[in-house]
Protein backbone atom coordinates (compact mmCIF):
# COMPACT_ATOMS: atom_id res chain seq x y z
CA UNK A 1 0.00 0.00 0.00
CA UNK A 2 0.87 3.67 -1.01
CA UNK A 3 0.92 5.05 2.51
CA UNK A 4 2.03 8.83 1.17
CA UNK A 5 -0.63 8.72 -1.96
CA UNK A 6 -3.35 7.36 0.09
CA UNK A 7 -2.61 10.69 2.32
CA UNK A 8 -3.16 12.69 -0.72
CA UNK A 9 -6.03 11.13 -1.19
CA UNK A 10 -7.60 11.58 1.76
CA UNK A 11 -6.54 15.26 2.59
CA UNK A 12 -8.37 15.70 -0.98
CA UNK A 13 -11.24 14.03 0.08
CA UNK A 14 -11.55 16.18 3.69
CA UNK A 15 -10.73 19.05 1.03
CA UNK A 16 -13.47 18.33 -0.98
CA UNK A 17 -16.11 16.97 1.36
CA UNK A 18 -16.94 14.13 -0.97
CA UNK A 19 -15.69 11.12 -2.86
CA UNK A 20 -16.76 12.30 -5.62
CA UNK A 21 -15.23 15.66 -5.37
CA UNK A 22 -12.16 14.53 -4.44
CA UNK A 23 -12.07 11.48 -7.79
CA UNK A 24 -13.30 14.79 -9.82
CA UNK A 25 -9.92 17.03 -8.47
CA UNK A 26 -7.78 13.63 -8.87
CA UNK A 27 -8.83 12.95 -12.43
CA UNK A 28 -9.47 9.18 -11.14
CA UNK A 29 -12.98 7.41 -10.37
CA UNK A 30 -14.68 7.17 -7.20
CA UNK A 31 -14.46 4.12 -6.16
CA UNK A 32 -10.30 4.37 -6.64
CA UNK A 33 -10.90 7.01 -3.81
CA UNK A 34 -13.26 5.03 -1.75
CA UNK A 35 -10.46 1.96 -1.93
CA UNK A 36 -7.84 4.09 -0.76
CA UNK A 37 -9.63 5.53 2.21
CA UNK A 38 -11.02 2.11 3.29
CA UNK A 39 -7.01 0.85 2.94
CA UNK A 40 -5.91 3.81 5.19
CA UNK A 41 -8.60 3.61 8.11
CA UNK A 42 -7.63 -0.68 7.92
CA UNK A 43 -3.54 0.37 8.15
CA UNK A 44 -4.44 2.78 10.59
CA UNK A 45 -7.44 0.90 12.86
CA UNK A 46 -9.37 3.54 13.11
CA UNK A 47 -12.60 5.32 11.12
CA UNK A 48 -11.38 8.66 9.39
CA UNK A 49 -14.87 9.65 7.96
CA UNK A 50 -18.63 9.38 9.33
CA UNK A 51 -20.63 8.22 5.93
CA UNK A 52 -23.89 9.07 5.27
CA UNK A 53 -25.60 8.66 2.29
CA UNK A 54 -25.54 12.12 1.67
CA UNK A 55 -22.57 13.53 3.02
CA UNK A 56 -19.40 12.47 4.82
CA UNK A 57 -17.45 14.24 7.83
CA UNK A 58 -14.07 13.89 9.85
CA UNK A 59 -14.33 12.08 12.88
CA UNK A 60 -11.96 13.15 15.30
CA UNK A 61 -9.29 10.32 14.71
CA UNK A 62 -9.84 11.69 11.30
CA UNK A 63 -9.57 15.78 12.15
CA UNK A 64 -6.09 14.98 14.20
CA UNK A 65 -5.26 12.56 11.04
CA UNK A 66 -5.43 15.67 8.79
CA UNK A 67 -3.08 17.86 10.78
CA UNK A 68 -0.56 15.70 10.72
CA UNK A 69 -0.58 14.65 7.12
CA UNK A 70 -0.94 17.96 5.96
CA UNK A 71 2.41 18.55 7.73
CA UNK A 72 4.21 15.80 6.74
CA UNK A 73 3.10 16.54 3.11
CA UNK A 74 3.77 19.83 3.22
CA UNK A 75 8.20 19.20 3.99
CA UNK A 76 7.83 16.16 1.67
CA UNK A 77 7.10 18.62 -0.76
CA UNK A 78 9.75 21.20 0.65
CA UNK A 79 12.37 18.46 0.53
CA UNK A 80 11.14 17.94 -3.55
CA UNK A 81 11.85 21.93 -3.92
CA UNK A 82 15.09 21.96 -2.17
CA UNK A 83 16.36 18.75 -3.85
CA UNK A 84 15.12 19.76 -6.98
CA UNK A 85 16.73 23.33 -6.72
CA UNK A 86 19.79 22.13 -5.69
CA UNK A 87 20.81 20.91 -9.43
CA UNK A 88 20.06 24.19 -10.31
CA UNK A 89 21.44 26.19 -7.66
CA UNK A 90 24.46 26.14 -5.74
CA UNK A 91 23.41 26.12 -1.75
CA UNK A 92 24.62 23.93 0.84
CA UNK A 93 27.75 22.40 2.48
CA UNK A 94 30.93 21.16 0.40
CA UNK A 95 32.88 18.49 1.87
CA UNK A 96 35.77 18.60 0.21
CA UNK A 97 38.97 16.62 0.69
CA UNK A 98 42.41 17.95 -0.60
CA UNK A 99 45.86 16.39 0.10
CA UNK A 100 47.76 18.57 2.41
CA UNK A 101 50.25 20.82 0.38
CA UNK A 102 47.65 21.60 -2.54
CA UNK A 103 45.17 22.60 -0.11
CA UNK A 104 46.81 24.84 1.90
CA UNK A 105 48.56 26.84 -1.22
CA UNK A 106 45.53 26.52 -3.48
CA UNK A 107 42.49 25.12 -2.21
CA UNK A 108 41.84 27.35 0.61
CA UNK A 109 42.40 30.67 -1.75
CA UNK A 110 39.94 28.83 -4.12
CA UNK A 111 37.36 28.33 -1.70
CA UNK A 112 37.50 31.89 -0.30
CA UNK A 113 37.08 33.25 -4.42
CA UNK A 114 34.40 30.51 -5.21
CA UNK A 115 32.44 31.96 -2.19
CA UNK A 116 32.20 35.61 -3.33
CA UNK A 117 30.13 34.19 -6.26
CA UNK A 118 28.25 31.63 -4.06
CA UNK A 119 27.84 32.88 -0.61
CA UNK A 120 25.12 29.82 -0.06
CA UNK A 121 27.79 27.41 -0.16
CA UNK A 122 29.70 26.32 3.12
CA UNK A 123 32.69 24.34 3.03
CA UNK A 124 33.77 21.33 5.06
CA UNK A 125 37.38 21.17 4.12
CA UNK A 126 39.51 18.36 4.86
CA UNK A 127 43.53 18.11 4.57
CA UNK A 128 45.69 14.69 4.32
CA UNK A 129 48.22 13.44 1.53
CA UNK A 130 46.49 10.17 1.09
CA UNK A 131 43.27 9.25 -1.28
CA UNK A 132 39.90 8.59 0.36
CA UNK A 133 37.11 7.04 -0.56
CA UNK A 134 34.52 8.91 -1.48
CA UNK A 135 31.76 7.11 -0.75
CA UNK A 136 32.22 5.51 2.26
CA UNK A 137 33.81 8.83 4.13
CA UNK A 138 30.83 10.99 2.52
CA UNK A 139 33.11 13.58 0.93
CA UNK A 140 31.82 15.23 -2.21
CA UNK A 141 35.00 16.25 -4.05
CA UNK A 142 38.79 15.17 -3.22
CA UNK A 143 41.74 16.98 -5.17
CA UNK A 144 44.57 14.88 -5.29
CA UNK A 145 48.02 15.16 -7.21
CA UNK A 146 48.88 12.05 -8.75
CA UNK A 147 50.87 10.59 -12.22
CA UNK A 148 48.12 8.24 -13.30
CA UNK A 149 44.46 8.00 -11.60
CA UNK A 150 43.49 4.27 -11.07
CA UNK A 151 40.60 2.74 -12.35
CA UNK A 152 37.81 3.81 -10.68
CA UNK A 153 33.62 4.47 -11.49
CA UNK A 154 34.48 8.19 -9.79
CA UNK A 155 34.42 10.61 -12.34
CA UNK A 156 38.11 12.62 -12.46
CA UNK A 157 38.07 16.07 -13.99
CA UNK A 158 42.43 17.80 -14.68
CA UNK A 159 43.09 20.86 -12.88
CA UNK A 160 45.98 21.33 -14.32
CA UNK A 161 50.07 20.43 -13.76
CA UNK A 162 53.07 21.17 -11.68
CA UNK A 163 56.19 19.55 -10.64
CA UNK A 164 58.59 19.38 -8.04
CA UNK A 165 62.34 20.83 -8.00
CA UNK A 166 64.81 20.44 -5.60
CA UNK A 167 65.84 23.43 -3.64
CA UNK A 168 68.60 24.34 -0.92
CA UNK A 169 69.52 27.48 1.82
CA UNK A 170 72.31 29.80 0.74
CA UNK A 171 74.27 28.74 3.27
CA UNK A 172 74.13 25.49 2.48
CA UNK A 173 75.03 26.15 -0.89
CA UNK A 174 77.94 28.49 -0.07
CA UNK A 175 79.24 25.17 2.41
CA UNK A 176 78.67 22.25 0.80
CA UNK A 177 78.48 23.79 -3.08
CA UNK A 178 76.11 22.65 -5.93
CA UNK A 179 75.18 19.65 -7.38
CA UNK A 180 75.20 20.55 -11.43
CA UNK A 181 73.98 17.27 -12.87
CA UNK A 182 71.08 14.66 -11.05
CA UNK A 183 74.02 11.95 -9.82
CA UNK A 184 75.81 14.92 -8.10
CA UNK A 185 73.46 14.63 -5.45
CA UNK A 186 74.41 11.37 -4.07
CA UNK A 187 78.03 13.24 -2.32
CA UNK A 188 74.87 15.50 -0.62
CA UNK A 189 72.13 15.18 2.32
CA UNK A 190 68.76 14.60 0.33
CA UNK A 191 66.35 15.10 3.03
CA UNK A 192 63.42 12.85 1.80
CA UNK A 193 59.49 13.36 1.69
CA UNK A 194 57.69 10.62 2.73
CA UNK A 195 54.38 10.01 0.69
CA UNK A 196 51.59 6.82 0.67
CA UNK A 197 50.85 8.34 -2.52
CA UNK A 198 53.71 8.55 -4.09
CA UNK A 199 56.95 7.47 -4.69
CA UNK A 200 59.09 9.92 -3.60
CA UNK A 201 63.16 7.66 -2.97
CA UNK A 202 63.05 7.55 -6.94
CA UNK A 203 63.57 11.05 -8.20
CA UNK A 204 62.69 11.04 -11.58
CA UNK A 205 63.72 14.32 -13.46
CA UNK A 206 63.07 15.74 -17.04
CA UNK A 207 66.23 17.80 -18.03
CA UNK A 208 68.24 18.62 -21.02
CA UNK A 209 69.34 15.21 -21.61
CA UNK A 210 65.93 13.57 -21.24
CA UNK A 211 64.87 11.48 -18.09
CA UNK A 212 67.35 11.06 -15.41
CA UNK A 213 66.80 8.68 -12.37
CA UNK A 214 68.61 9.14 -8.72
CA UNK A 215 67.95 6.74 -6.09
CA UNK A 216 67.65 8.18 -2.54
CA UNK A 217 68.82 5.15 -0.67
CA UNK A 218 69.94 7.18 2.25
CA UNK A 219 68.92 10.32 4.12
CA UNK A 220 69.73 12.03 7.43
CA UNK A 221 66.17 12.74 7.16
CA UNK A 222 62.43 12.02 6.55
CA UNK A 223 59.43 13.41 7.00
CA UNK A 224 55.56 13.50 5.38
CA UNK A 225 54.72 17.13 5.66
CA UNK A 226 55.91 19.78 2.77
CA UNK A 227 56.22 22.72 5.19
CA UNK A 228 58.16 20.94 7.48
CA UNK A 229 60.29 20.11 4.72
CA UNK A 230 60.58 23.50 3.66
CA UNK A 231 61.65 24.27 7.49
CA UNK A 232 64.50 21.63 7.67
CA UNK A 233 65.64 22.68 4.15
CA UNK A 234 65.82 26.56 5.01
CA UNK A 235 67.73 25.38 8.25
CA UNK A 236 70.65 24.24 6.50
CA UNK A 237 69.94 20.47 6.80
CA UNK A 238 70.74 20.05 2.89
CA UNK A 239 69.02 19.64 -0.49
CA UNK A 240 65.52 18.39 -0.83
CA UNK A 241 62.80 17.92 -2.75
CA UNK A 242 59.80 20.87 -2.54
CA UNK A 243 56.78 21.33 -4.91
CA UNK A 244 56.83 24.09 -7.17
CA UNK A 245 53.88 26.06 -4.71
CA UNK A 246 56.04 25.48 -1.48
CA UNK A 247 59.10 26.52 -2.90
CA UNK A 248 58.01 30.14 -4.72
CA UNK A 249 57.70 32.26 -1.23
CA UNK A 250 61.52 31.26 -0.37
CA UNK A 251 62.62 31.25 -3.75
CA UNK A 252 61.36 34.95 -3.74
CA UNK A 253 62.64 36.22 -0.89
CA UNK A 254 66.16 34.23 -1.00
CA UNK A 255 65.70 32.11 2.03
CA UNK A 256 65.67 28.91 -0.86
CA UNK A 257 67.99 28.72 -3.63
CA UNK A 258 67.05 26.33 -6.75
CA UNK A 259 69.43 23.56 -6.96
CA UNK A 260 69.69 22.13 -10.74
CA UNK A 261 67.72 24.92 -12.34
CA UNK A 262 67.58 23.04 -15.76
CA UNK A 263 65.75 20.21 -14.13
CA UNK A 264 62.61 19.19 -12.93
CA UNK A 265 60.56 16.29 -11.18
CA UNK A 266 58.34 14.50 -13.21
CA UNK A 267 55.25 16.59 -13.98
CA UNK A 268 51.90 15.63 -11.93
CA UNK A 269 48.48 16.08 -12.66
CA UNK A 270 46.03 17.63 -10.18
CA UNK A 271 42.81 16.20 -10.41
CA UNK A 272 38.92 16.83 -8.91
CA UNK A 273 37.37 13.34 -8.34
CA UNK A 274 33.82 13.24 -7.79
CA UNK A 275 31.07 10.46 -7.64
CA UNK A 276 29.03 10.39 -10.53
CA UNK A 277 27.86 12.89 -12.71
CA UNK A 278 24.77 11.98 -12.84
CA UNK A 279 22.05 14.67 -11.19
CA UNK A 280 25.07 16.32 -10.11
CA UNK A 281 24.96 18.65 -7.30
CA UNK A 282 24.78 22.39 -8.33
CA UNK A 283 27.16 22.97 -6.09
CA UNK A 284 29.44 20.45 -7.13
CA UNK A 285 29.62 21.57 -10.74
CA UNK A 286 29.97 24.87 -9.95
CA UNK A 287 32.93 24.09 -7.51
CA UNK A 288 34.77 22.25 -10.32
CA UNK A 289 34.13 24.57 -12.65
CA UNK A 290 35.55 26.84 -10.43
CA UNK A 291 38.74 24.90 -9.80
CA UNK A 292 39.24 24.07 -13.83
CA UNK A 293 39.13 27.80 -14.58
CA UNK A 294 41.32 29.35 -12.00
CA UNK A 295 43.80 27.03 -10.93
CA UNK A 296 45.50 26.80 -14.42
CA UNK A 297 46.14 30.64 -14.36
CA UNK A 298 47.39 30.07 -10.83
CA UNK A 299 49.74 27.18 -11.76
CA UNK A 300 51.18 28.86 -14.94
CA UNK A 301 51.90 31.76 -12.88
CA UNK A 302 53.88 29.85 -10.73
CA UNK A 303 56.09 28.41 -13.42
CA UNK A 304 56.75 31.34 -15.18
CA UNK A 305 58.25 33.02 -11.45
CA UNK A 306 61.26 30.04 -12.30
CA UNK A 307 61.96 31.46 -15.54
CA UNK A 308 62.72 34.11 -13.65
CA UNK A 309 66.57 35.47 -13.29
CA UNK A 310 67.02 36.67 -9.94
CA UNK A 311 65.76 32.92 -8.42
CA UNK A 312 69.08 31.81 -9.90
CA UNK A 313 70.91 34.85 -8.95
CA UNK A 314 72.16 32.70 -5.48
CA UNK A 315 72.57 30.11 -7.16
CA UNK A 316 75.26 31.66 -9.25
CA UNK A 317 77.00 33.83 -7.29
Amino acid sequence: MDILQNMRIFRCVAEAGSFTGAATRLNTNTTHVSRSISNLEAHLRTRLFNRTTRRIALTESGQRYLVRCEQILHSIAEAEVEAGDAHTRPIGQLKVHSMTGIGQHYVVDAIARYRQHYPDVTFNLSMSNRTPDLVHEGFDVSIVLAIDLPDSSHVSQKLGSTYSIVCASPSYVKSHGIAQVPKDLLDHACLRLVSPVIPLEDWTFDGPNGKENVIISHSPFLVDSVDAMKTAISNDMGVGILPVHAAIKGLRSGSLVRVLPEYRLEELSLYAIYPSRHYLDAKIKTWVEYLRSSLPEVLADHKAVLKTRPLLSAVES
